[in-house]
């Protein structure tokens, strides 16, 4: 059994100024990616992609994945509440980001760069996805130290019970968002497994299918470990978040089977 009762707060600069686990996280996140785009861009891999345009890129990633994430957390989770408290919209430092939105707001974003530089959408989706699965992996285990998006009960067994009664839970808790923290791993370990033998042989490769598969493996392993967290139940037993995962993995399923599946397939049969 584990007690939780870690400061969620890293550093406190003032009464009203601290600096938590969590946005940490964020930071790291966005300098991991900005230095990759600083490396690709230098290397020249992506055509039209060129050093002066990395800081603007950034920069509407990071809007992107903000903005989008909390109109995800407004739109698909607690609509009802911010429409009654609209103010309470902006005020992200009181939690509630959601990752389909946060995906959807960074595709905007790429999808209308790209067209306005004429850069290959799909190249740079493939790199950008890489380091935000051990963001992500980052950002579930800030999501424990927070002690929110708690787990299940568990029925007391002791070597996977979280006990949260320093927050007025009584019931022991699944680690979900450690089962979540190690999903992400997995992930960001087999795309860049994936990733660096694609570029061994660039002319088998097309664009799109470390994005896509990225899609499909989250939105899959996802889907299952939610089981563990206790989340509100949506439709026949399962959460909004399961839902939306299913939406988006069966599109990440339909572009990995039609653009690169099915067209391997018809090789062969040429």
């Amino acid at each position: 059994m584990f007690i939780h009762n870690i400061n969620p707060v890293l550093i406190q600069i003032n009464e009203n100024l601290a600096i938590r686990y969590y946005g940490l996280v964020y930071a790291l996140g966005f300098l991991i990616v900005y230095f990759l785009f600083k490396r690709f861009a230098a290397k020249g891999n992506i055509k039209n992609f060129k050093l002066e345009l990395v800081d603007n890129l950034t920069l509407y990633v990071v809007l992107g994945v903000l903005i989008g994430a909390r109109l995800g957390e407004v739109i698909f989770y607690n609509l009802p509440y911010y429409f009654s408290n609209p103010l309470h919209i902006f005020m992200i430092w009181q939690g509630g980001m959601s990752f389909h939105g946060g995906l959807i707001g960074a595709a905007l974003v790429l999808y209308l760069f790209c067209k306005k530089h004429k850069i290959n959408l799909l190249e740079i989706a493939d790199i950008l996805v890489i380091p935000a699965a051990f963001a992500l992996f980052l950002g579930r285990i800030a999501n424990f130290i927070n002690h929110e998006l708690i787990g299940i009960p568990t029925k007391n067994t002791p070597w996977y019970c979280i006990d949260y009664s320093n927050y007025g839970i009584d019931e022991c808790r699944h680690p979900s968002q450690i089962y979540e923290s190690l999903k992400n791993l997995f992930i960001g370990l087999i795309l860049l497994i994936e990733y660096n033998y694609f570029q061994k042989f660039k002319k088998k490769y097309k664009p799109g299918i470390v994005f896509f598969s990225f899609i499909t493996l989250y939105c899959l392993l996802r889907f299952l470990v939610n089981f563990y967290r206790a989340d509100p139940i949506i439709f026949l037993g399962i959460s909004t978040g399961q839902i939306l995962s299913l939406l988006m993995l069966f599109v990440g399923l339909y572009f990995l089977i039609k653009n690169y599946l099915l067209k391997k397939e018809r090789k062969k049969v040429k």
